[in-house]
């Protein structure tokens, strides 16, 4: 009996110790599953975090690739970069580091690449690091200016005397700057580039669109295209023609003062497109647009330049024209009508709004839209 018990009692702890051990085993089977589905997804995290980032790199690389093709087509003309070749006098400590780049941008009346041009339209653009805009200031073009050679004349006229040296270098003695870069582009220029990123919506209003026809009818006419007038007024996308004859409205109750806000408008609708476009879309958008300016930047300048104005989510368009109201007047010499201005607070103001960010007050041409 005694012996029966102890026997079955041994078989019953063995099976109890067995069910034990096999339990202690599935725990720790159990265990180990858990911990290699961990160590498996944190490799399939870390495989798809690494894919990204090689991902980026390709994009970066293939991006740095097509903008490098790109450069070697731009229309870059040689510039000198003296002070004394360019009028730049004496500056103040803010303008004499990279904080802040000026370029002037020549908006040219012909038709022609080889046609002799009055600057139609004249602006600074000021890549500002340290208050995080892009800056456009608007120049009048009968601005009463001393070009050098020639006396006082009209602003326009400094880029039919000598080109954009000599327009630069009127612009730098005349509102003391230090601007060592320039840009050009003529009409058709305008216009392609504007085709080339899809058209830009602006909104139009009544009072110009029998204006812009007209444009756009002569345009058509030059170009031997088809004339597709505007129908309507109101917000709407443009062609580059549509877009181009905006620019060149004058006759409105605004009148030179509302042109120069016009394509400020233009402007704008074209860098918050490309800008709108992302990282990815901008060396293709840099490659559809630079074969239609003239520039004295390289290819190195373009793409540092461009970074920061359209990769930084945070940089803004801040647009004004000089001389403001209040600093200006009508003038008539033999005449012929110029724009005076209070010379030393032209300057003065466009200082301000360029390196100590003070924008001036409302504008005789800013009207709603």
């Amino acid at each position: 009996m005694s012996n029966n018990y102890d026997q079955n009692n041994g078989r019953s702890n063995s099976n109890n110790r067995t069910r034990r051990t096999n339990g202690a085993d599935n725990k720790t089977s159990t265990t180990k599953k858990k911990k290699k589905s961990k160590r498996r997804r944190k490799k399939r995290v870390l495989k798809a975090i690494l894919f990204c980032f090689l991902l980026l790199i390709i994009l970066g690389l293939i991006s740095i690739i097509s903008i490098g093709n790109t450069m070697n087509k731009i229309n870059s003309k040689d510039f000198p970069k003296t002070n004394s070749a360019l009028g730049i006098g004496n500056l103040k400590s803010e303008q004499m580091n990279d904080d802040v780049i000026n370029i002037a941008c020549f908006g040219l009346d012909r038709r022609t690449p080889d046609e002799p041009s009055r600057s139609d339209s004249m602006m600074i653009v000021s890549l500002d690091t340290v208050h995080k805009k892009v800056k456009v200031s608007s120049l009048m073009r009968d601005t009463y200016v001393n070009i050098e050679g020639h006396g006082y004349e009209k602003l326009t006229h400094a880029y039919f005397y000598g080109g954009p040296e000599l327009a630069v270098k009127t612009i730098n003695q005349n509102f003391n700057l230090n601007i060592k870069n320039y840009v050009s582009i003529d009409f058709t220029g305008l216009q392609d580039m504007v085709d080339a990123i899809g058209g830009v919506e602006l909104d139009i209003n009544a009072d110009e669109i029998d204006y812009m026809n007209g444009y756009i009818s002569d345009q058509s006419y030059q170009r031997g295209v088809e004339n597709i007038p505007l129908k309507k007024a109101g917000k709407q996308t443009v062609t580059g023609m549509q877009a181009l004859a905006f620019t060149r409205v004058r006759y409105t109750s605004s009148g030179d003062f509302g042109r120069t806000s016009r394509q400020r408008i233009v402007l704008n609708a074209m860098f918050n497109k490309i800008k709108k476009g992302g990282v990815l879309k901008f060396p293709s958008n840099v490659k559809k647009l630079l074969p239609f300016v003239e520039t004295s930047l390289n290819g190195s300048d373009i793409f540092k330049f461009g970074s920061k104005a359209f990769f930084s989510n945070s940089l803004n368009l801040e647009q004004t024209r000089f001389p403001i109201d209040g600093h200006c007047y009508d003038l008539y010499v033999n005449d012929i009508y110029y724009l005076g201005h209070d010379e030393d607070a032209t300057k003065r103001d466009i200082f301000n709004f360029i390196y100590n960010d003070v924008a001036p007050g409302k504008q005789l041409e800013d009207v709603q839209r």
